[in-house]
């Protein structure tokens, strides 16, 4: 590790990108804790000063996969959100995820505990608001709610035990590191579609490469809120769609589907993320936040290539909310991860 950190942290001028070779000996030296702590968290501020190239992007990926369990519980959607959390926008993902697997789409979501920099609510906190004992909720109970659902959660320091290793390291240095892209893209159930959130749209042609690299079928990367997978409900969105190697920026606007809608400001704390998906899954809630999950719901039907196009997925979207088919989904994933529960109590 020590002849790694030369080459990375040389300075702005001095530093070099590591080969893929040399990326994968330093996230071995990394995950397999072969490095000390000291020279984990110099590689990883080096990294995030120098940016992180996409050979070293994909070697850190590939070795966390090899790290990983990893269980292709049925083709569909990764849904690649900020492991660090939300402190200022609705959680739109986790709602959309039942509304896609009643429409025919399986879906893994995926997180951990709250992290840095932004140290937000994460989908382990509002899965928790359901009484769902997240620290007792084993790789079994989750897959096999995900065979009664369409809906695969998985806790990443439980399936990638190395990520729970370093979080002490990540939370002392305080900022993004590399395993903040990294850990998004382990992809639990080995989907061919994926819908990936950024913060900065100078990442996008990075991310690009990357995702073609890694060999999904198709792949969005939102430029959404707090830098989520979950497109605006209130304006335009960016977007870049990979598919065949290629890679395309657009845009999309909730105007001109007619479902702009002004978000009201709201204090999310997990119970109020909670209740706010449980209303729209219930087909009500806000309308900001009842078109958001519509809108997410339709566009990532027709990433995934089960619509012709949004506005098809719209209809197909609003009728699963409105006749409570995805209120059904989520009850029988909920339950299933309640008996799980109480199973373990026993």
């Amino acid at each position: 590790m020590i002849n790694l950190l030369k080459e990375v942290a040389r300075g702005k001028r001095g530093a070099r990108d590591l080969t893929y070779e040399e990326s994968v000996q330093a996230a071995e030296s990394i995950l397999g804790l072969t490095a000390t702590p000291a020279q984990i968290g110099a590689f990883l501020i080096a990294e995030r000063i120098k940016l992180e190239s996409v050979e070293e992007l994909e070697a850190f990926v590939s070795v966390c996969r090899k790290y990983a369990h990893r269980e292709p519980v049925r083709e569909g959607l990764d849904c690649a959100g900020p492991y660090d959390g939300r402190t200022s926008s609705f959680v739109a993902t986790f709602p959309v995820a039942f509304l896609l697997a009643a429409a025919g789409l399986p879906v893994t979501l995926h997180g951990c505990a709250s992290l840095p920099p932004k140290w937000g609510v994460t989908l382990p906190d509002i899965i928790s608001e359901a009484g769902i004992d997240i620290g007792s909720l084993s790789r079994a109970h989750a897959i096999s709610a995900a065979r009664q659902s369409g809906v695969l959660f998985a806790d990443a320091e439980q399936w990638c035990p190395p990520l729970g290793d370093i979080r002490r390291i990540r939370e002392e240095i305080g900022m993004r590191t590399i395993f903040n892209t990294a850990e998004k893209l382990i992809d639990y159930s080995c989907s061919p579609f994926i819908v990936f959130g950024i913060y900065h749209n100078t990442v996008f042609d990075r991310l690009s490469r990357l995702l073609i690299k890694l060999g999904y079928r198709k792949a969005l990367v939102v430029q959404g809120a707090e830098g989520s997978e979950d497109l605006f409900i209130d304006r335009p969105t960016r977007i870049y769609t990979v598919k065949n190697s290629t890679s395309g920026l657009g845009i999309i606007d909730p105007e001109s589907m007619g479902l702009d809608t002004p978000v009201p400001e709201m204090q999310w704390t997990s119970r109020q993320q909670f209740l706010t998906a449980e209303a729209v899954l219930q087909g009500g809630g806000h309308m900001a936040f009842y078109n958001q999950t519509l809108l997410n719901g339709a566009v990532r039907l027709h990433l995934a290539e089960k619509v012709n196009s949004v506005e098809e997925g719209l209809y197909i979207c609003k009728d699963l909310l409105d006749n409570g088919e995805a209120w059904n989904v989520y009850t029988a994933w909920k339950n299933a991860l309640l008996r799980s529960g109480e199973k373990c109590e026993i």
